[in-house]
């Protein structure tokens, strides 16, 4: 079964002829557990989410802040492997027909086997994958088995990013470009900042791929503000720390319904 790219591309351009950002949630798989993780992605993709990144945890997740490495903790110590990851994406793909793609640091996807991990995540109805870690000039394994299967190469670019790079990323990249807001970890922020708008004007002189937004937007507010000048927004830290202050986990999912449900209506917020 081939993979999910052109549910992804053909979804960030409805959003696009509806003249709006589409809103992009991360959670991680098997946080609090693995039927909750997907009950969770389910939840959002019913408040108004477009596109959902499952988040492959890892042991140490070098660009994540507390939140989502607490989550990821929870996930690991309730002993969630690649297995459970993809059966979230399944699960959530089969349920909802909304693109679903996996955000996995390198290590994970190298011990499994890059053609075993590949095939999985096609036939699980995955969208691609989201590679935060992976260098660009040694991605062209990776690259030439996710193309085989139908799978995006989502690459990660930061303010900090010469042009001649950001070429070099956009041309080897597909489905949509990740930007990361600023310099740091994740988690939610006052401010998303100018940073974010002048790395989305020059990412976009490199490439046709939609540049969709990252790191800090966590309220409706931040989702309008971000959506003037980016293809898409992307919450993660906010859905997570939603779970993990909820009393019991049926509040947890509604309170992520409740917030993605915000975010849709701040996306669609002309300034």
């Amino acid at each position: 079964m081939s993979g999910n790219i052109q549910l992804l591309s053909d979804t960030l351009a409805a959003a696009k002829a509806e003249g709006r950002s589409a809103l992009i949630a991360y959670l991680p798989a098997g946080f609090p557990t693995v039927d909750g993780g997907i009950a969770a992605v389910k939840a959002v993709f019913d408040g108004g989410a477009d596109v959902v990144e499952v988040g492959l945890p890892h042991s140490d997740p070098v660009l994540d802040g507390p939140v989502i490495q607490t989550a990821d903790d929870i996930a690991l110590r309730g002993g969630v492997r690649i297995a459970d990851v993809m059966r979230t994406v399944r699960e959530s793909f089969r349920a909802t027909g909304k693109p679903v793609l996996v955000m996995t640091y390198w290590n994970p996807i190298d011990r499994y086997g890059v053609e075993r991990f590949t095939a999985e995540l096609a036939e699980a109805g995955g969208a691609g994958c989201i590679l935060p870690d992976l260098p660009v000039q040694e991605s062209a394994l990776w690259r030439e088995h996710a193309e085989k299967h139908g799978l995006a190469t989502v690459f990660v670019v930061a303010p900090s990013s010469k042009d001649a790079r950001l070429a070099e990323i956009t041309a080897a990249g597909s489905g949509f470009v990740y930007a990361a807001s600023l310099m740091g970890v994740t988690g939610t922020r006052e401010s998303v900042g100018a940073q974010a708008q002048d790395l989305v004007a020059r990412t976009k002189a490199t490439t046709e791929l939609p540049v969709c937004v990252g790191l800090g937007v966590s309220s409706a507010a931040q989702a309008a503000e971000v959506a003037g000048f980016a293809d898409g927004v992307i919450v993660g830290s906010a859905f997570v720390k939603r779970m993990l202050d909820a009393p019991d986990e049926a509040a947890g999912l509604e309170a992520v319904r409740a917030l993605a449900g915000d975010l849709a209506k701040g996306v669609r917020k002309t300034a």
